[in-house]
């Protein structure tokens, strides 16, 4: 991140791309089919979402896919005035059930179903693996792609009868007390076969076309290595360990070992009652798998080396920022607890989301961030009634571009917030996820909602496109606390964002 690149570039228009599962006015949404988190693997051609029914749905890249079934040329386009897509377009892959509720009996505690993370691995070999996480255990799962020959006719006139099942019939048949039919076979074996003829063509009848497929197997289960809800996991830069993170403790793993972990990091008292500061996110290094960063409710991020000690933390490099302007006050402590943090694609500089503020910092400059982007600085006028409806605890997640200059991160009303470093509005852009008038009408005639055996609402038809431009500035008049965006992820490679409001899917490009 240099003086030149940020010259280089100019602000970002942001214009809406996808939508998936979005519901129309008026219909319910239910409490399974709400978002509760987000991920684009490496490449970005793969999306995972998770739900709070404990469901991991796929999505994956089809704009640049060259089937048989689906390539035009450009002048084909022109005919058909389609034009080639400037942005990656994404469509429904395939789901799986993650998660079961669960009961544990010693605590009397009830385990929801709910995914609180999803995180692609390393795929070496075409497969896809994915880790989910609910609040106590942590799942690997292997989705790979399988290719079906497509059944375009058949004869039903003619049969093709096993030889192995010839010759078994024929060899259990008795030569006495039965005679052979002119054509050599047994009456026995004849009246078979043409009552397999006729099974054969009913079962004919009933094959469908087939086409890609996946199938997926959970690998591994990582359970009962956490006495608190499950917060964060990020896997290493190695390929092979992840850490897993819950308020108290980061525990290690091995992706080939799950009966074992190692603790890291042990913020937990020997008395309770001095508890000052909990965990409440966790981050690998994308460069270096010694080097991870945690962030807690203090506002404190801490950079801590694997090699220096077995429990790493105690040698840790402190990020913080200390706010003497302001007097301090009841909710000062709340509002200044981290809720996500996210590494630059370089490793140098960390993006971090509290409830006020957006903050840039650079790993090599701890005292203070580089930059701060204010969010929600209109709502500090409110913080007694967001206390009070508890609304001051919501932890919204933040995400940041390839090249580091760009930022983005969710509000209330369903709000987008984009900043950019070094250029643009201090404001930055907003743009209210699933308020877009300007999107082509959507085709699909809406239902009732209604639970269909265990898919999920983003596997309907509710998609469109759509071409409007985002608006700058934030509408600050009326604030809905009731719709917010906490979940968001970046493209690893393009400018496009991918963000979750309820049930809801939405995408925006750049």
């Amino acid at each position: 991140m240099t003086v030149d690149n940020i010259l280089s570039h100019a602000s970002l228009e942001w214009k809406f791309s996808q939508v998936f599962g979005e519901r129309v006015a008026g219909e319910d949404i239910q409490d399974v089919d709400i978002i509760s988190a987000i991920g684009f693997d490496k490449s970005g051609d793969n999306l995972a979402i998770g739900d709070r029914g404990g469901r991991v749905i796929i999505f994956e890249r089809n704009d640049r896919k060259d089937t048989s079934k689906n390539i035009h040329t450009r002048n084909k386009l022109e005919q058909l005035n389609l034009t080639p897509a400037s942005h990656p377009e994404y469509q429904y892959k395939t789901e799986f059930q993650s998660h079961e509720p669960e009961f544990d009996y010693l605590k009397s505690l009830e385990i929801e179903e709910k995914i609180n993370k999803v995180k692609w691995c390393v795929s070496p070999n075409g497969s896809r693996f994915i880790l989910s996480t609910n609040d106590k255990t942590i799942k690997l799962w292997k989705v790979k792609e399988h290719k079906a020959k497509t059944i375009k006719e058949m004869n039903h006139d003619q049969y093709v009868s096993s030889e192995n099942a010839l010759l078994a019939e024929m060899s259990f048949s008795s030569e006495q007390g039965k005679f052979s039919l002119s054509s050599g076979c047994h009456r026995d074996l004849s009246e078979n076969t043409a009552m397999n003829k006729v099974a054969s063509k009913d079962i004919n009848d009933m094959i469908p076309d087939l086409d890609d497929t996946s199938w997926r197997r959970c690998r591994k289960v990582y359970g009962h290595a956490h006495d608190f809800n499950i917060n964060s996991i990020s896997n290493n830069s190695d390929g092979e360990t992840f850490i897993s993170a819950d308020d108290l403790r980061i525990n290690l793993w091995n992706l080939e070992i799950s009966n074992q972990c190692f603790n890291i990091i042990d913020m937990k008292p020997s008395n309770m009652e001095d508890l000052t500061e909990i965990i409440t996110s966790a981050e690998f290094h994308p460069l270096h798998c010694n080097l991870l960063a945690y962030s807690s409710s203090r506002g404190f991020i801490r950079l801590v080396d694997m090699r220096q000690s077995a429990l790493c933390d105690h040698s840790a490099i402190l990020l913080r920022a200390e706010e003497l302007s302001r007097p301090k006050s009841f909710f000062t402590e709340i509002i200044s607890s981290i809720s996500d943090i996210k590494f630059s694609s370089d490793g140098r500089f960390i993006i971090s989301r509290d409830y006020m503020n957006l903050k840039l910092w650079d790993i090599h400059k701890g005292s203070s961030p580089v930059a701060v982007f204010k969010v929600h600085e209109h709502l500090r006028p409110r913080l007694c009634e967001l206390y009070d409806n508890d609304s001051i605890f919501d932890r919204f997640e933040c995400c940041l571009s390839a090249d580091g200059l760009h930022f983005a991160t969710g509000s209330y009303s369903n709000q987008l917030r984009m900043f950019s470093y070094g250029y643009g509005s201090a404001e930055g852009i907003t743009t209210e996820a699933g308020k877009t008038p300007d999107r082509k009408p959507n085709l699909q005639t809406a239902r009732r909602a209604r639970r269909r055996s265990s898919l999920s609402n983003l596997t309907r038809d509710f998609f469109r496109h759509g071409n409007e431009h985002s608006s700058s500035g934030s509408n600050e008049a009326s604030v809905d606390l009731n719709s917010k965006l906490l979940h968001l992820a970046w493209h690893p490679t393009e400018n496009l964002i991918a963000c979750a409001t309820g049930s809801g899917l939405f995408m925006y490009y750049a």
